[in-house]
């Protein structure tokens, strides 16, 4: 057979072109890719020549489903953005809702927020660096980080009631308050966590082969970063520290003592450091948050924000009007539009609501931090190996369901 005027099948997904680079397919049935991202790669050899990422495997229609409910009923769908931090999504959209009425929630309500909004971060992160570990073959280091986020998921279902969707905000207030024996149990966690953490540290951080696999690889400029609206780690790997909780403080983290930690070089080894920084910060926040909690309520007093408490709607008729009125038609903010952002795990998560002074939302956006870290992909791998891909797309931290919502 003549290899050289040999026909390629139609079925096979690549192509060769006239100067001797190829073009094929990477995704979406590829492990490191999720099944929900394709890659048509341009290579040269090993060497990534070009690249068209493309996404919309996992539409979810989170806007226009939220358009279709009360404001209350759009939380649970929140669980389903970045389902690794859920309740950084929960307390977004509740506090978003909360601006646009003008409404502030008791202290004990904010501190809460924090607490749980950072043991979110917590396991986002260790989600991300233990799954990047594990497609470089690290794989025991990914039983170290998972175990961790494992203790981390049973504290947070004790208070919130669910692991990946809690659904735990309200807007006004929460579903419940911590449990007695929650900073105890915070406390005895965060021992799991840093011994796993430090674990990881030793197998990983002067590792060589991991090094080499990430330092110098899926390199961005602060210049690039800040032009494709990067955010979160991967933005503060090239320098920039930029963090919504210090840039515009929301609840109480004006508060605490914290560090914002910034790389210097922009590749995946600068985003591994700040992410594995940020975890020891996140504990520093809780802690310092469990030592000042206030006594108090979770909820906002007023009927018509909050569900009255069951034995008043049993004996108080207008407790029984307002549980009525806000199970039925839900709360209802004033005509007007609002953006709200929190940092997320991989950066900066905004709603953006507009009210018609109706029960449902008149229209939702979502500003997801993968989406523009996903859009910047290409340049990130462009000239490096096909390899390399791997460890760069594992550090952005990709998360489908904040990607294409």
């Amino acid at each position: 057979m003549d290899k050289k005027n040999a026909e390629i099948p139609k079925n096979w997904n690549l192509e060769h072109l006239e100067d001797g680079r190829l073009v094929l397919n990477m995704g979406p049935s590829h492990p490191a890719m999720h099944g929900i991202v394709r890659m048509l790669l341009t290579v040269d050899g090993e060497r990534v020549a070009d690249s068209d990422i493309e996404i919309g495997y996992l539409h979810r229609g989170f806007e226009k489903t939220c358009e279709n409910v009360t404001y209350n009923q759009c939380i649970p769908y929140t669980d389903r953005l970045n389902y690794v931090s859920p309740l950084i999504n929960n307390v977004g959209f509740a506090l978003a809702v909360e601006k646009l009425m003008g409404i502030e929630t008791p202290a004990r309500c904010q501190y809460i927020r924090v607490i749980m909004s950072e043991l979110s971060r917590l396991t986002d992160h260790l989600t991300c660096l233990g799954a990047n570990a594990m497609e470089l073959s690290a794989f025991t280091v990914y039983f170290y980080l998972i175990n961790a986020r494992e203790a981390l998921y049973r504290l947070t279902d004790s208070v919130a009631g669910g692991r990946i969707t809690p659904a735990y905000t309200r807007v006004g207030g929460l579903t419940r308050d911590l449990t007695p024996d929650f900073k105890s149990s915070a406390a005895e966690v965060f021992k799991i966590v840093r011994k796993n953490l430090s674990d990881a540290d030793k197998l990983l951080t002067r590792n060589r082969i991991f090094y080499d696999r990430l330092r110098g690889t899926g390199v961005i400029s602060k210049e690039d970063a800040v032009s494709l609206a990067f955010t979160g780690p991967a933005l503060r790997s090239t320098g920039v520290p930029l963090d919504v909780r210090k840039a515009a403080p929301y609840l109480v983290y004006d508060r605490f003592d914290f560090d914002i930690p910034v790389g210097s070089n922009g590749d995946n080894y600068d985003r591994y450091l700040v992410r594995m920084e940020e975890m020891r910060q996140s504990m520093r926040i809780v802690e310092q948050a469990l030592a000042q909690l206030p006594d108090g309520p979770v909820n906002h007093p007023a009927y018509n924000v909050i569900l009255p408490p069951k034995k008043q709607v049993y004996g108080n008729i207008e407790a029984l009007m307002a549980h009525f009125k806000l199970t039925f038609e839900g709360v209802k903010p004033p005509k007007g539009e609002v953006y709200q952002a929190v940092e997320g795990g991989n950066g900066e998560v905004g709603f953006y609501i507009v009210s018609d002074g109706t029960g449902n939302p008149w229209r939702v956006r979502l500003r997801p931090p993968s989406f523009a870290l996903t859009a910047g992909l290409s340049k990130m791998i462009k000239g490096g190996y096909i390899a390399d891909i791997v460890s760069t797309f594992g550090q952005i931290n990709m998360i489908g369901g904040e990607l294409e919502r």
